[in-house]
């Protein structure tokens, strides 16, 4: 192709920086310019790549940025003659949509950072932020005997789970030499049993939170027997069903790379066992418990058990203080949005934005003001917002 009629027909193309509103208004014509872009992107990298091309040019991050989201997104396969046909990644046999997992897929060439991800009915292009903040109760009419205030704040990959976090969270504060708390609250989405009990052993902090309840199909359906209707005989390594009979065979296992103990019943007594519908459809007609370690079996098993109880209920609703302190975040400094690209200055925005709201709570406290938790206006959050 001739280099001036590529230069030409790109300054027209490129000319004005593209949005959401200049987009073609049908889809056909949307995908004919999703491969058009493509087409000029691989042009574009055949010439960087030749070896007139200077070497430096290669290693520019916008052109190694460039070559991924071209590979993440679109395929090239042989066409007619010499030429390579370029098509959009589709959805494969499995139901997937043909693209990298969401940890390495790019989101927007602008943030590299940046990832898509969705938590129940929220979808989100960007990172994660998790507050920590100190829980003094306060009696009605008074003030707590300290402020309330933020002790640390992680920001993370959007894509990344909530329980892996939680341990950094733990390390931060051990790091900077601040008193941890005896008791920790979190949402469900942070415990497990291992961060359960290595808090514990690691830094002497309880988890006060609701556990994921059990997932097996008897638990989810509430009949039948689920794993804690068994009960089970760690030292003779051995489980007891509620029928009365006695598992026969014992395996340590490694599943997926987790230590696991799984636990069998003979197949002569579960067959003829009038509660087998309710306990196992397996085609092997026997049960089969899979049990992670001892200690965290029953610790698992100990804070689902603590959850039930009216001590949990009346204690646990102290965590309410994060959520207001998340939507006073959200209302006075705006962290909803980022104003950076790059998690490390948007780390920087979400410790300056911490910091301001830490210096709005000492002030109430000490002038014993109450923080105000109403509705706001615009022009009183723009308020809030100039003070902070």
């Amino acid at each position: 192709m001739d280099q001036a009629l590529v230069v030409e027909d790109w300054s027209r193309r490129y000319a004005d920086r593209i949005d959401t509103w200049r987009l073609p208004s049908s889809k056909i014509k949307q995908d004919e310019l999703a491969l058009r872009y493509a087409k000029d992107g691989y042009t574009l990298l055949e010439a960087l790549y030749t070896p007139a091309s200077p070497a430096w040019l290669r290693e520019l991050p916008a052109v190694q940025t460039l070559w991924i989201v071209l590979v993440q997104n679109y395929t090239r396969t042989p066409g007619g003659g010499a030429r390579l046909r370029i098509r959009r990644r589709e959805r494969d046999e499995d139901g997937g949509d043909g693209l990298p997992p969401g940890p390495i897929r790019l989101a927007s060439p602008y943030d590299t950072d940046a990832r898509w991800s969705a938590k129940r009915d929220m979808f989100w292009n960007g990172f994660k932020l998790h507050v920590s903040k100190t829980c003094h109760p306060q009696a009605d009419g008074d003030r707590p005997a300290r402020p309330n205030i933020i002790t640390n704040v992680a920001t993370t990959a959007s894509t990344l789970p909530d329980t892996k976090a939680l341990e950094p969270i733990h390390q931060a504060l051990d790091r900077r030499r601040l008193l941890l708390p005896n008791r920790h609250y979190l949402d469900s989405g942070y415990p497990s049993a291992e961060l359960i009990v290595g808090s514990a052993k690691a830094y002497g902090v309880a988890l006060i939170t609701p556990v994921l309840l059990d997932t097996s199909r008897q638990a989810k359906a509430q009949e039948g027997f689920a794993a804690h209707d068994f009960i089970i005989d760690w030292d003779n390594q051995q489980a007891v069903c509620p029928a009365g009979k006695t598992s026969t065979t014992w395996n340590d296992v490694i599943q997926e790379g987790v230590a696991k103990t799984v636990v069998s019943f003979a197949a002569l007594d579960c067959i003829p066992c009038p509660s087998k519908d309710q306990c196992t459809s397996a085609r092997s007609n026997r049960r089969q418990l899979s049990l992670q370690p001892r200690e965290l079996t029953e610790a698992i098993q100990a804070a689902r058990a603590h959850q039930q109880t009216g001590d949990f209920n009346r204690d646990y609703p102290l965590r309410a203080g994060i959520e207001g302190t998340i939507r006073q975040a959200t209302h006075t400094t705006g962290l909803r949005r980022a104003r950076y690209r790059g998690l490390a200055k948007i780390h920087l925005d979400h410790t300056t934005s911490a910091t301001a709201l830490n210096l709005i709570r000492i002030a109430a406290w000490w002038n014993g003001h109450p923080l105000d938790r109403a509705n706001h206006s615009h022009l009183a959050r723009l308020q809030l917002s100039l003070v902070a």
